[in-house]
């Protein structure tokens, strides 16, 4: 896409001088190298997702329109990328400020900690920048084999679906458990009792063999695909759609692609806050900027953490989220003592001298990823602090209002907010429903009933894959009911 360019020796003391000081701090990341690009080039590597190669699709020109667009009317600006890999890659704006360029390279180390330290990130492949270039080639070679319309018209099937994983699925430590499948078990045939020289009249051979098919046949009928529910719905497609070698080989690039990214998605608030916390602090006490910097990075930092009322900004309460956290730690605002506590003069006043903060942030680093997060440690005091509340748009106005204040109901609606990234969870109940291997799928439902359009559209896709009917189990207003289609049209019929 672009050629490696050598970055000016002043820009390169400055990232050495940051990477030094982010170090002896206690940050620990992966080699991490820079590129310097113009704007044209961070919108390509954007609309990639990160990456500066991918397989080719009208997906990723859409998205380079999108935010090339948004960068022309100035709604929006991106001034770093870095990628989960060893080594990290990391892009930076050409048009940069100095003071800019500083607040990013910080911003960029704190990312490639999280990245190497937490817990959500160890399973992903740290050699994705390759994988993708692989990934690419094998997509390509596809569409001179079999065509490009039809490999692209499937790889839009796979990315309808790409949400349909198990987030949890690699932390799922499932022993191996070795099963016999109906060909492989043994079926016993019940003979009727003779004499040994008059067996073969009694018990003939064509008789047993008849009566063992027929078992077998009803130990395949009884067997469940899948045993247990199953939330990876694309890797159940994978084992058991009927779909040629190419297809599943797409697929699976698709799959594995939606687990690389899972974590950012995870983690998205935490990881802002992350980052943001500590180019802060780098900025105004490890490793001060100039006297003549601090008003463009504060200009610049507000901008990033800027409260829009009814709009959810991950930076700023992943940053105020972390420094409630080093505050309450470092005043011993934990333990027993301290959450029976009910006089809020006294919480709030409440100071051991524990100085345990830093080493608190470390740990929540390690360990959390978004919803336990919030679950943990927003909570009530934080909440009115942080103004937190929650909003309804008011079409009279064309603004949104507060319309709760109630720490339990902001707290929850969060948490929902931040489940399964939003999105609803799947799982797939049978493979042979009705004994016609038919696809049975449920929502759990959690008080947001599905988009009917998207839904309908959904199962049309998986029936492209699976290739016979689909059906889905949900809640619509409050009735349980089944959402079908056989490949020509679709029902929706109560349970």
């Amino acid at each position: 896409m672009f050629q490696h360019t050598v970055l000016p020796m002043e820009l390169q003391e400055i990232i050495t001088l940051i990477e030094e000081k982010s170090r002896s701090v206690g940050l620990d990341f992966f080699p991490t190298l820079f590129e310097l690009v113009d704007y044209q080039q961070l919108n390509e590597i954007a609309a990639y997702g990160g990456f500066p190669t991918r397989y080719p699709h009208w997906r990723w020109g859409m998205e380079y329109e999108r935010i090339s667009k948004s960068y022309t009317y100035g709604l929006s600006i991106i001034y770093e990328m870095v990628i989960n890999n060893n080594p990290c890659y990391a892009y930076l704006l050409r048009a940069n400020s100095l003071s800019a360029q500083k607040t990013v390279i910080a911003h960029v180390f704190a990312h490639c900690d999280f990245f190497k330290n937490n817990y959500w990130f160890s399973k992903t492949n740290r050699k994705m920048l390759d994988q993708m270039a692989n990934h690419a080639a094998v997509i390509r070679n596809f569409i001179n084999d079999v065509g490009h319309e039809e490999v692209e018209n499937f790889v839009d099937v796979c990315l309808s679906l790409e949400n349909l994983i198990d987030i949890q699925a690699p932390f799922k430590h499932t022993p191996a458990v070795e099963k016999e499948d109906a060909e492989g078990k043994r079926i016993h045939v019940a003979k009727m009792q003779s004499k040994s020289y008059m067996d073969q009249y009694v018990n003939p051979k064509d008789y047993l063999e008849k009566q063992e098919a027929k078992l077998r046949l009803a130990a395949e009928t009884q067997q469940r695909i899948p045993e247990e529910p199953e939330s990876d719905v694309l890797k159940f497609l994978l084992e058991y759609a009927p779909i040629p070698a190419w297809k599943k080989k797409v697929l699976r690039v698709i799959r594995d692609e939606s687990y690389y990214f899972a974590p950012q998605g995870q983690t998205k608030i935490l990881n802002e806050g992350w980052a943001s916390y500590w180019h802060s602090k780098m900025m105004t006490e490890i490793c001060p900027l100039e006297p003549s910097e601090i008003i463009d990075y504060c200009d610049h930092n507000a901008g990033v953490i800027a409260n829009h009322p009814g709009q959810l900004n991950p930076y700023r309460l992943g940053v105020e989220l972390l420094r409630h956290i080093e505050h309450r730690w470092n005043r011993g605002k934990f333990g027993i003592d301290y959450l029976n506590c009910q006089d809020r003069k006294k919480r709030k006043e409440w100071d051991t001298q524990a100085g345990l903060g830093q080493k608190k942030l470390f740990e929540v680093r390690k360990f959390h990823n978004d919803i336990t997060f919030i679950d943990e440690f927003l909570d009530e005091d934080f909440c009115h602090d942080a103004k937190m509340f929650l909003y309804d748009f008011d079409p009279r106005t064309g603004k949104s209002v507060i319309s709760s204040r109630d720490f339990a109901s902001v707290k929850a609606q969060l948490l929902l907010q931040l489940t399964n990234f939003g999105q609803p969870t799947i799982k797939v109940i049978d493979g042979n429903f009705h004994n016609r291997n038919e696809l049975l799928l449920r929502h759990l439902h959690e008080g947001v009933d599905l988009k009917q359009d998207f839904a309908v559209e959904s199962l049309q896709n998986i029936h492209k894959i699976w290739t016979r009917p689909v059906h889905l189990e949900t809640v619509i207003e409050k009735v349980p009911k089944r959402i079908q289609f056989d490949g020509t049209t679709h029902t929706i019929e109560k349970m």
